[in-house]
């Protein structure tokens, strides 16, 4: 069995992993932001319905990064809240 200071070292290495990964969302997240920014300017007035779609697309992609991050918050304070009843 573990001792509590490797539990808690084990835990703060995959909380270290899990704020690695919210890094890249947030920065796929302003990718992401800048696409949308320039397909905006390129297909400024395009009704088609292709455009449309991928408007839709880029929009619930983004949704579902600010999802993530939000879900990854939620584990990463459950997990300190957990740390500190050791």
């Amino acid at each position: 069995m573990a001792s509590v200071a490797e539990v808690k070292a084990a835990i703060n290495t995959a909380m270290e992993h899990v704020l690695e990964g919210q890094e890249v969302v947030a920065a796929a997240g302003e990718k992401l932001t800048e696409a949308q920014g320039a397909l905006a300017v390129a297909l400024d007035g395009s009704g088609h319905d292709a455009v449309l779609a991928c408007h839709a697309a880029l929009a619930q992609a983004a949704l579902e990064l600010d999802e993530c991050l939000a879900a990854t918050a939620a584990a990463v304070e459950q997990a300190e809240q957990y740390v500190a009843t050791l």
